[in-house]
């Protein structure tokens, strides 16, 4: 049956790329028809199937047009349009074009700087002075203010997009930004006399390329936004006179890790691949014919597909600068685009339509609506826009579908909440709190402590059996996230999700305060002490080896081979931050950390050795809700009612009002974009969102914790079937 089936399926795919008679090419101009129709007759008489004929069309979006009623079967156009058509229409890319590096790429978008200035990195660009092409252009205007938009290093207040950038960089040189805030064309030079200051056109000494990297020679400005290739053909005794003894390797990239590196490495080190042209289909054709049948009328026609002279224009159909075509890798345009590109052309997109007049936010209590009201009326004081309006909620979840049904806007969430705000409710994060300052996006991270002295332990399964300490039952370092790796991991399979007694049989015994619940395996409190009397042994909250101090001392006194805690609470209690007398002469570097990949490092390695990164809070919106929109207002906000302003009303202080942390953490120290965790999978990150998963009391994630476990239900129920 199964071979008769695979048959049919290539018989069909067979019929299917045997009755693609013709490909019907969609032409901008006179110019590209007639190119088109010389083409066509080429790959004819060198017997190219199948087809091609030529339809005239009057733009790239009539194109696309024609495309979606079944008109045209393909053209060719660039990234930007594609992106462009792609909110619209429905299409596959079926082949790209590329130089002879076979890359597909047009360049790639970079930060440069002098290699003196070894201070300056990506992270810290705000405050600096910086050159660009031109005001609109790609790669020194979409691509860099993109990107710094789109990672949350630049907000964007109601999409003044120019705002922005004016409020960012202390002074810039971007041509054509005239009329503009008066920064933008600060550190522009115009011609010799002084005039034709930042004009778009080369009577500006840093116009394009070559312009704005000069900018940045001339110790203009710091950094200058070029393509990849600008420095290289402007030092090493090549360019013109102002460049002459340059060397390229005076000159960095800036790297979006935060790093830095030679100009050679724009491949790793780039802020955007700008992608070449890409051959756009419907959605019925199957992409090998185009691309078979434009490869092989580039081998055999003898046709010159990628030059225009002969028909008197530039890019015509195809690129000039093109010299083969190479398979897309993806129908799917936004993985052909790359997400990193999609997003800042996204990011560049944000206007006027995306604010709304009014923001609505979702708000839980007396004290809370008080302060929304009072927050409402400070921002509009500060002409911030969209303005708030506050909405009262029954509870998290009334909220999360208010903001749903569209009643509402926005709501501030913790990790456990934004998981069903996201896996429920579908919302999205806008923007996230920071309590370090950072742009992390963490509370904290969870980890394993152990002695560096115990060396019989190496990896997870080596616990079973031995004694460990935990903050509290129930808790997310000491409890949620330890267990749920060891669930994940198959080494404890929880029956009907009773992961306490799951516990009790992994370890020997442990010191889990608040586990002195009836049904609960005694062992879990039989490492604790109690009070400093002896009394309240296990209790939450009162047993001295409860919370993160707590847990940690247990560890350190002997209680435990292995303390589950935060990522700080070692370094609180060592090296001479400790105050009690339990912590004095304890050395940080005596302890190690537990990883979750199964191996050991010290305790300073906790970004890369830990259990799970616990997320900090983030403010939710509906996916259609633009998040530069939200993160715009909030950080121009906390400009004026954030930590160390003088304001009666603050962001992050909740003491005048009934109740602690309300619409933010009153730990909070700044606002912060969401950068790459626009989801709330990328936000929570994943280790958080398994050991949530594994916890979660249902059939599939709890009893059925594992493949195998599965696969030994499956077998039991199997073998049942068969005895009976």
């Amino acid at each position: 049956m199964g071979m008769w089936t695979a048959l049919s399926a290539l018989l069909f795919i067979t019929h299917s790329v045997c009755s693609q008679t013709s490909i019907r090419w969609c032409t901008i101009s006179e110019q590209e028809l007639r190119k088109c129709n010389s083409m066509s007759i080429a790959f004819r008489s060198a017997s190219i199937r199948p087809l091609l004929s030529c339809v005239r069309a009057n733009s790239v979006t009539n194109c696309a047009e024609k495309l979606m009623a079944n008109e045209v079967d393909a053209f060719s156009t660039s990234a930007k349009d594609i992106y462009e058509i792609g909110k619209t229409a429905t299409f596959k890319i079926a082949t790209a074009e590329s130089s002879s590096d076979g890359e597909g790429t047009t360049y790639y978008a970079v930060a440069v700087v002098k290699k003196t200035n070894s201070h300056i990195n990506i992270n810290n660009l705000k405050g600096k002075k910086s050159c660009h092409t031109g005001i609109g252009r790609t790669v020194g205007w979409n691509m860099p203010i993109g990107y710094l938009i789109d990672s949350g290093r630049m907000s964007v207040m109601a999409c003044n997009v120019t705002q922005g950038v004016a409020e960012f960089f202390n002074a810039s040189c971007i041509p054509g930004a005239i009329g503009q805030d008066s920064s933008l064309c600060q550190l522009c030079a115009g011609d010799e006399s002084g005039g034709h200051k930042c004009e778009a056109s080369n009577k500006e000494k840093y116009y394009s390329y070559n312009g704005a990297f000069r900018c940045l020679v001339d110790d203009a400005g710091e950094v200058a936004f070029v393509k990849h290739t600008t420095v290289g053909e402007n030092t090493d005794g090549k360019g013109e006179t102002w460049a002459q003894g340059l060397k390229s390797t005076d000159f960095d990239l800036l790297c979006p890790d935060g790093s830095r590196s030679p100009v050679s490495e724009y491949r790793r080190c780039n802020l955007a691949r700008v992608p070449s042209r890409g051959i756009v289909a419907h959605s019925n054709i199957d992409s090998t014919v185009i691309y078979n049948m434009l490869t092989e009328g580039l081998q055999k026609s003898g046709f010159s597909i990628f030059s225009s002279v002969v028909f008197n224009g530039e890019n015509l159909l195809f690129s000039d600068s093109s010299t083969k075509f190479i398979p897309a890798g993806s129908d799917e345009y936004i993985h052909w685009l790359g997400e990193k590109y999609y997003n800042i052309l996204r990011a560049m997109d944000c206007s006027s339509a995306d604010v709304p007049e009014i923001l609505t936010w979702c708000v839980l209590s007396n004290g809370e609506q008080r302060k929304c009201e009072d927050m409402a009326l400070a921002f509009k004081t500060k002409k911030l826009l969209p303005n708030i309006q506050c909405l009262f909620g029954k509870s998290v979840e009334d909220c999360m579908e208010k903001i749903q049904n569209k009643k509402a806007d926005a709501i501030t969430l913790d990790g456990g909440y934004i998981y069903t705000a996201g896996k429920t409710y579908g919302l999205v994060p806008a923007a996230g709190e920071s309590y370090t300052g950072d742009a992390d996006g963490s509370s904290y991270y969870a980890v394993a402590v152990l002695k560096r002295t115990n060396n019989d332990i190496q990896r997870f399964s080596d616990l079973r059996g031995r004694t460990s300490c935990h903050t509290g039952y129930g808790r997310t370092a000491g409890w949620n996230i330890p267990l749920g790796l060891l669930i994940e991991k198959g080494l404890i399979r929880p029956q009907k999700c009773q992961a306490a007694q799951a516990a009790g049989g992994f370890f020997k015994s442990s010191c889990v305060p608040g586990a002195n619940e009836p049904g609960f395996p005694s062992n879990l409190c039989a490492q604790c002490i109690g009070d400093a009397s002896g009394q309240n042994k296990c209790v939450k909250g009162k047993d001295l080896y409860d919370g993160y101090n707590g847990a940690f001392r247990c560890l350190v006194q002997g209680g435990g081979e292995v303390a589950f805690v935060k990522h700080s609470t070692v370094f609180q209690n060592t090296d001479g931050n400790g105050t009690d007398p339990w912590s004095h002469n304890l050395n940080s570097k005596d302890f190690q950390l537990l990883c979750s990949q199964e191996s050991r490092a010290d305790v300073i390695q906790y970004k890369h050795c830990n259990l799970a990164r616990v997320p900090s809070h983030a403010v939710m919106v509906r996916p259609d809700t633009n998040p530069h929109v939200i993160f715009g207002l909030l950080d121009k906000a906390q400009q004026f009612y954030g930590v160390n302003t003088n304001s009666d009303f603050k962001m992050f202080n909740s003491s005048r009002y009934e109740g602690s942390d309300l619409i933010f953490k009153d730990s909070t120290v700044t606002i912060i974009g969401v950068g790459e965790k626009k989801s709330y999978e990328g936000w929570l990150g994943h280790s958080y969102v398994e050991a949530l998963l594994a916890m979660e009391c249902t059939y599939s994630s709890a009893v059925v914790s594992s493949a195998s476990a599965l696969l030994l239900t499956s077998l039991a129920v199997l073998i049942a079937l068969l005895v009976v």
